[in-house]
């Protein structure tokens, strides 16, 4: 015969199996939805995935489902794509920061889309500028993509978005 214990162990087993699955269930509802960049199986892409901040100005880093990627806050306010096609000249607004150019699109402002100028892998930022700083998300990811190989430079840069 069992032990009156086996049944209650049993059923608390079973219990914080059902609750930790429901947790789990909804980590991957906070999934942020990406397309891969057409390269973003560099290698330095992976580089920089594995030591991506856990928070951005303030915001928490969240799962992403796809390869390369990386998203911080809850709606999205920074959206991070590595390997994206490396932009050529361009007279767009160029900015550095931490020793790395960035291409300025503020065409969809206060969004900004920001793209490294002049490094292979190319990494591309959304960022909403109502959320969080654009120089502040720019100053955390800098670190991390000074160190992919720069063959071009802007002409004229400024330190800072306005």
């Amino acid at each position: 015969m069992a032990h009156p214990f086996t049944a209650v162990r049993t059923a608390l087993a079973l219990a914080a199996i059902a609750a930790t699955a429901a947790l789990l269930a909804g980590c991957t509802a906070s999934t942020v939805s990406l397309d891969p960049a057409p390269d973003a199986n560099d290698p330095l892409c992976a580089d920089i995935i594995v030591r991506l901040p856990d928070a951005v100005d303030g915001q928490e880093r969240r799962w992403t489902d796809a390869q390369a990627t990386g998203a911080w806050g809850d709606p999205a306010a920074v959206l991070l794509t590595c390997g994206v096609t490396p932009p050529g000249p361009t007279e767009a607004q160029c900015i550095e920061i931490g020793g790395v150019d960035w291409i300025v699109d503020d065409s969809q402002e206060p969004n900004y889309l920001i793209t490294t100028y002049g490094r292979t892998p190319a990494v591309q930022l959304f960022v909403d500028n109502e959320r969080v700083s654009p120089n502040d998300v720019l100053a955390a990811m800098a670190p991390h993509v000074v160190e992919f190989p720069q063959d071009a430079a802007c002409v004229g840069t400024q330190t800072r978005l306005p």
